[in-house]
């Protein structure tokens, strides 16, 4: 035991090649199985242009596969139908061609079922490559409504977010839906808080894998008065502290006074010299978007304010609201003429 405890370091490092080498073999597998689709929806989707094929030969080809190798999986007539609807949709698009065999063909398969237009499908396609989502994580999105939460978003940040952080708004959402916390129809922000802590891996995908946990009722202390910040994370993309006041109710102006203090202090005490300036998030049950456009215009500390939703938002409203707010945008017909 005590030559291993020697050579520990050493070990980990083989350790690591290890599994550096079968991801990579994982990884290229993925690569081979996504252009073999590609490949196979170009054949079909060219065969039926030319109206060589029409579709019950397709249909025959599936029972063929199914017949003469049934050790073939996934080559049914859907499967089929899946490779040629991912060909026909993306061979046009060179730059999002390139990025395909990026995620795996199950993320594929999600995002072809589950969207509706090139937009959304673009969407998940560069978000799933960004977050490495698998599938379970991925489908959660979508089921979330992630792509019209991020369309609809009307983020107020304080002005001198945007030029400390660039790129905030990437980083945050306007509304974020955290129905794993099961929580009771009545609940205090202690209880918000411990929920959150114990479902922390379904709440860093829902906010962004890029967050790292810290602590909770993280200790401050300023003077001879300790202060406790519920939530803080370090932020890896925007090299910098992040800390989340929660609260149970409806937003309210006073809220920033005390965000305020909790940020200087990190800044002076907590913060290293080549971190960014930290950021403070107030997470509310609900807000009204003018008080908070008001509160924020003046304040000169890293702000954001966004609500959270316990229960999924129905995907059916929020694409009706995608659609109510495409039709307001949509230049006047009247004026064209």
């Amino acid at each position: 035991m005590k030559l291993i405890k020697r050579f520990d370091n050493q070990f980990a490092e083989v350790v690591k090649m290890i599994h550096q080498a079968r991801y990579n073999a994982i990884k290229n597998v993925n690569t081979e199985l996504v252009k073999l689709y590609w490949n196979i929806g170009e054949y079909i989707s060219r065969k039926l242009e030319s109206a060589e094929w029409g579709d019950a030969v397709v249909d025959h080809l599936a029972d063929y596969i199914q017949i003469k190798h049934p050790e073939f999986k996934g080559f049914t007539r859907r499967g089929l139908y899946r490779m040629r609807q991912f060909y026909e949709i993306y061979h046009q698009k060179e730059i999002v061609s390139a990025l395909l065999t990026q995620i795996s063909w199950t993320n594929h398969l999600l995002i072809l079922s589950k969207t509706n237009t090139k937009e959304e499908r673009e969407f998940y396609l560069t978000l799933s490559i960004k977050e490495k989502y698998s599938s379970r994580e991925l489908e959660r999105q979508i089921d979330s409504g992630y792509y019209e939460r991020a369309v609809l978003s009307k983020k107020k940040v304080s002005p001198v977010v945007t030029q400390i952080h660039p790129d905030i708004t990437n980083a945050f959402k306007d509304t974020y839906v955290l129905d794993f916390l099961n929580l009771p129809k009545t609940y205090s922000e202690k209880d918000l808080q411990q929920s959150i802590v114990s479902n922390l891996k379904d709440f860093i995908l829902e906010f962004g894998k890029d967050f790292a946990f810290i602590g909770q009722e993280y200790r401050i202390q300023v003077g001879k008065n300790d202060y406790f910040i519920d939530l803080l994370f370090f932020h890896r993309g925007l090299k910098c502290l992040t800390m989340l006041e929660l609260k149970i109710d409806d937003f309210k102006p006073e809220y920033l006074g005390k965000l305020n203090f909790y940020l200087e202090a990190l800044d002076r005490d907590i913060k290293k010299v080549d971190e960014n300036p930290s950021v403070g998030i107030i997470l509310c049950k609900s807000k009204d978007d003018e008080v908070v456009e008001y509160a924020l215009s003046r304040n000169l500390s890293p702000a954001l304010v966004a609500e959270y939703k316990t229960k999924l938002i129905p995907k059916k409203v929020l694409q009706k609201k995608l659609h109510e707010l495409f039709l307001l945008n949509e230049p006047n017909k009247e004026h064209k003429k």
